[in-house]
């Protein structure tokens, strides 16, 4: 897709190379040495795999290597998870998953959630599968804007410059040893993200380390880092005498590789210079790390409704190594791993120090060293505290040398990165010496005038349900349950609760000491009050349209991270034979999921009052006397709230009531409100309506919803309480009654009220059994025949309704319907072709056809101002009966003329189109709703009969 803002790309490009977000460098410091991620994994209890003696034995493996490796992806579900599962859990390297973008512009089979909105879902679905991975992820700042054929669009979309800026200023954060990608920045990659991914990892590899490249980040804190080497996956796409196939154009090109770092080519498929043994079998977790990794990937849902668990057998995964810093660079044919040729062991850390140094300095990592081999000697999975008095004194050894590197008289780049690796060893020792003593805190807020209950299996405080928003000001309290689940006593030092922004305070002392013998919990609660200025806990990015193709930095403290941190974490301090540690955890709230049960949610700070306007984005017909807006509100109070709402409307327009009251009695109660907006003179330009919310002397013009499937950790997503409208010509056929069958992930049905037209959505019995004569046109929405099996099983129903007089507008499907479900025959193959250019030239076939001029009269103009795309599944061939009405192609790409056909089928209409409307029409593009309404209206089109008839005619002279 090729953005609006593109006209300007050629002069961002060229000021990102002059000033490389100078502004930005200066609006918050780099991180410190050793830095790790403030992001905190939010779940209230780790994965079974990370739990006892599984998750010690892994952590042991952790402390044994300094290895660390960064895979640079695209999108969410693009990263090769076995990869990452057997190099963070089963070699112990320190890994990290940098996605460029969140997937905004991807498909949703799950919920009706798009653009930056299933941003945020696959956000907390990748988060999800990370936790199977064992990864630390990242993200840069770029946006998904859709299908990209090329890697020249993709870097004149998101601008060269402003991608590697994140990646090379992550890459000087968490100063991998490696770096890696799935992708090898050539067409093989399957189109224009993914191979951006691919060219910055090796660029990245190549100029991190050159304090001259984006030198801001220098001034800030950070150091230059030189990873010692970069691969790519071996390609797996097609190569024959024609080539290698480009799966984004369905073209052929000659088979040759580009090698960014050294800007040479490989000509021929890159060769395997090592292989990962996904497919390994790990007798802790009792599958192999492929089937790890699947099951985390099957949490990434949206795009494919989730993948199964390979059966048990070998499976490797092919790398190809691009450039290497070691051994002067020399390239090996084959390698065992990729860490050959780089001291991984703890001593490796001394390399950093001067040479005249290094002895002292391996000398005090190889003592080091000792204690975690005598810890991995000691380890019993039986009774994994037998590790922890030599876990205790690696942390303090750790403790220590971090001391005496900051008062060295190192160089300072030896001193940085001497820390920054101790600072990692110092963080996996801690939480080694937790899990080896089976220590464990669960925070939870209380309910409010409510006291947990004690149930025959102890306590259910877990079942009792809690708010889920905190609001500025509110009291709140917070029990902190501490565990010690192992054999060994620990003296607890301190509990306290630790707040993301604002001034908290605490009534409850923070320091309370205790011996807690093994097999003993406790509980402290701890009463404070929400800062006024707590910040809300809600994405720290945004845009300000679709069209621009990377998000400001709302808080650019937090660049980098999945989200903000959540709000609120306890803390407990405990001493373990002479050595204080910590356990952490996120503070949850409970609530009950139907189907699934209670469920820990991490709290969240919100605002009192929540204002939606539902849609956001429609069209005001011009000929509107009135329109109707209805106004969402939900009350976070705990307890009764009463206020007022009133509309910020255009010059001259009014509504009714001018003011609207609203009350409510608890917290998390919804109102809706209804405004009947008398518009003035709507003329073909856009319109912003605002909702403005007053209570206790504040107002409120913003509100959330919660995006996420049952199952997934919720995030909440904040829009403006505005409603943007364009006014438009359009007319509709009348006293249309529709029926329509849903598909995925699609909000068609509610947009098309803005319009007059009231849709009804049929269920699995309608479509068996209903009297489908009942209504004018039935809709089948995108990609239904793949999730509504009913469908399928009674498609001839649909087929009867036609040949009694029905219409029926097929949206676009999947491979599941190239099945010859229409009346005569249509092929959309799984490889359908997709339109992915919003802004193709599009050539109207038959411009008399009373399909296009009936209502509305519709030309090319119909076409202007579309967002991400024209449209997917294009049928690629078709019987003659079915009528072509437009045609339209990307660069280089085939005409494509199956978007729009239509076919007459006894007495009614069969329509298959291709053409996005389930983004057009709920951001409220005009021409878009024109078109439609036309399809909808076909059975009432006296043109479209008498053009049938006369065709009839002439078919039947022709014959005799």
């Amino acid at each position: 897709m090729k953005m609006l803002k593109l006209r300007t790309a050629p002069v961002l490009v060229a000021w990102l190379a002059l000033v490389p977000f100078a502004a930005m460098a200066q609006q918050h410091p780099e991180p410190a040495p050793g830095y790790q991620p403030p992001y905190q994994s939010p779940a209230a209890y780790p994965l079974n795999i990370d739990r006892g003696a599984s998750g010690l034995f892994q952590s042991l493996q952790k402390l044994k290597t300094r290895a660390s490796i960064m895979m640079v992806v695209a999108h969410p579900d693009d990263e090769d998870g076995g990869m990452l599962a057997y190099e963070s859990r089963g070699q112990g390297a320190d890994t990290t998953l940098l996605t460029l973008n969140r997937g905004e512009g991807g498909q949703n089979v799950m919920t009706g959630d798009y653009w930056d909105q299933l941003g945020i879902l696959r956000t907390e679905e990748l988060l999800a599968a990370g936790n199977y991975y064992g990864v630390h992820q990242r993200w840069t700042r770029v946006a998904d804007f859709g299908f990209s054929k090329s890697l020249e669009e993709a870097l004149k979309t998101w601008g060269h410059d402003r991608v590697l800026y994140d990646v090379v200023r992550q890459v000087r954060i968490t100063r991998p040893l490696v770096i890696t990608s799935v992708f090898a920045g050539n067409v093989s990659d399957g189109h224009g993200h993914h191979q951006t991914a691919g060219v910055m990892a090796q660029e990245a590899y190549k100029l991190a380390g050159d304090p001259n490249v984006f030198p801001d980040q220098i001034a800030a804190g950070l150091k230059p880092w030189s990873p010692l080497k970069v691969y790519a996956r071996v390609p797996f796409a097609r190569v024959t005498d024609k080539g290698i196939f480009d799966y984004a154009t369905g073209h052929w090109e000659p088979v040759r590789f580009k090698n960014y770092v050294t800007g040479t080519w490989i000509e021929g498929v890159p060769s395997k210079t090592l292989e990962i043994p996904e497919g390994t079998y790990n007798p802790f977790f009792g599958r192999s790390y492929l089937a790890v990794a699947r099951e985390g990937l099957s949490n990434q849902k949206s795009q494919n409704d989730g993948v199964g668990t390979p059966l048990p057998q070998p499976f490797g995964s092919p790398y190809h190594l691009y450039a290497s810093r070691i051994s002067g660079g020399t390239l090996p044919a084959t390698e065992t791993g990729f860490f050959q040729g780089i001291d991984t062991s703890l001593a490796g850390i001394a390399d950093y120090a001067p040479a005249s140094d290094r002895d002292v300095w391996k000398a005090k990592l190889n003592a080091l060293q000792a204690t975690v081999d005598a810890a991995a000697s000691a380890f019993d999975a039986i009774d994994p505290s037998r590790c922890a008095s030599a876990l205790a004194h690696g942390l303090e050894q750790t403790r220590a040398l971090l001391n005496d590197v900051k008062s060295s008289a190192l160089p300072d780049d030896a001193k940085y990165n001497m820390a920054h690796e101790l600072s990692i060893k110092e963080t996996q020792f801690n939480d080694a010496l937790g899990q080896s003593l089976g220590m464990m805190v669960v925070a939870t807020v209380s309910p409010i005038g409510e006291k947990p209950r004690m149930g025959p299996f102890g306590n259910m405080r877990g079942n009792t349900p809690t708010y889920q928003y905190a609001i500025p000001g509110q009291p709140v309290e917070v029990n902190v349950h501490v565990a010690n689940q192992g054999t060994a006593p620990v003296q607890i030092d301190s509990t306290s609760l630790v707040g993301e922004g604002g001034d908290w305070k605490w009534k409850a002392p923070k320091a309370v000491a205790t011996s807690m013998p093994g097999g003993q919990a406790s509980e402290v609660t701890i009463d404070g009050t929400v800062p006024q200025d707590a910040p809300i806990t809600k994405p720290y990015f945004s845009r300000p349209d679709l069209e621009q193709p990377y998000y400001n930095l709302d808080n650019p403290a937090y660049l980098g991270l999945p989200t903000m941190p959540y709000p609120l974490q306890a803390r407990v301090l405990y001493t373990f034979a002479g050595v204080q540690a910590s356990i952490e955890g996120t503070v949850q709230t409970t609530h009950r999921v139907n189907g699934i049960g209670p469920m820990l949610e991490p709290l969240l700070i919100a605002p009192a009052i929540s204002v939606r306007v539902a849609p956001q984005a429609g069209v005001i017909p011009m000929t509107s006397t009135t329109l109707t807006l209805k106004v969402s509100l939900r009350s976070n109070v705990k307890g009764a709230a009463a206020g007022d709402v009133k509309l910020t409307l255009p010059d001259g327009w009014t509504s009714s009531p001018a003011v609207a009251h609203f009350a409510t009695t608890r917290d998390g109660e919804e109102k809706n409100l209804t405004f009947e907006v008398t518009p003035k003179n709507v003329q073909a330009e856009q319109y912003k309506i605002t909702a403005v919310a007053s209570y206790a002397g504040k107002q409120y013009s913003e509100g959330f919803v919660t995006i996420g499937w049952p199952g997934l950790r919720p995030y909440p997503d904040y829009r403006p309480a505005q409603f943007r409208a364009t006014g438009v010509d359009v007319k509709t056929a009348p006293n249309l009654k529709i029926g329509y069958i849903m598909g995925t992930g699609e909000d068609v049905p509610a947009s098309l009220e803005d319009i007059g037209l009231h849709v009804t959505q049929l269920s699995a019995q309608d479509i068996a059994s209903a009297d489908l004569k009942s209504y004018d046109t039935i809709v089948i929405g995108i990609r239904a025949y793949a999730n509504r099996p009913e469908l399928r099983s009674f498609n001839n129903r649909i087929l009867d309704y036609v040949k009694n007089g029905g219409v029926v507008v097929v949206e676009y499907q999947t491979s599941e319907y190239d099945h010859n479900y229409g009346p005569y025959p249509i092929s959309v193959p799984a490889d359908a072709e997709k339109v992915v250019d919003e802004a193709a030239k599009v050539t109207i076939l038959r411009p008399s056809d009373p399909l296009l001029n009936w209502p509305n009269k519709i030309t090319t103009t119909d076409f202007d101002n579309w967002v991400e795309e024209r449209g997917h599944g294009f049928a690629r061939t078709w019987d003659p009966k079915y009528i072509a009405l437009t045609e339209m192609h990307d660069e280089d790409q085939d005409p494509q003329k199956g978007g729009l056909l239509y076919a007459k089928y006894g007495s009614g209409y069969y329509i298959y189109m291709s053409f996005a409307f389930f983004r057009q029409i709920p951001e409220g593009v005009p021409g878009a709703y024109r078109i439609f309404a036309n399809l909808l209206s076909a059975g009432k089109n006296s043109q479209l009969k008498a053009h049938a008839a006369h065709s009839s005619k002439r078919k039947q002279g022709s014959s005799d």
